[in-house]
């Protein structure tokens, strides 16, 4: 019985690590798409709302870096504190839900 849980967890585990792998790679993504569009002045622009519900579904640290990287609103307060608060808030649940696997 043991053998089944540890492979469950091993598959839940696995399964959050691609799931955070994905929505990185999809807020990293849609952040630069977003820049590009931002320097045509006809081009359709991503809702800030979209952007910062990537951030709180998983993807805050990419998009984080992004944003740095490109230097795309790195001048909104909304991104550059709400980006980490978000990505400290995610860092305590993780280490508090792995706390209570014995």
């Amino acid at each position: 019985m043991s053998g089944f849980l540890s492979q469950c967890g091993d598959i839940l585990f696995y399964g959050i690590l691609l799931y955070l792998a994905g929505i990185s790679l999809i807020s990293a993504v849609v952040t630069s798409v977003d820049k590009f569009r931002a320097s045509r002045q006809n081009g359709r622009r991503v809702p800030e709302n979209t952007l910062m519900l990537l951030g709180a579904l998983g993807g805050a640290g990419a998009m984080l870096i992004t944003m740095l990287m490109i230097r795309h609103k790195t001048r909104h307060i909304k991104f550059m504190l709400g980006l980490p608060i978000i990505l400290i808030f995610q860092a305590v649940i993780s280490l508090y839900l792995v706390s209570l696997i014995p």
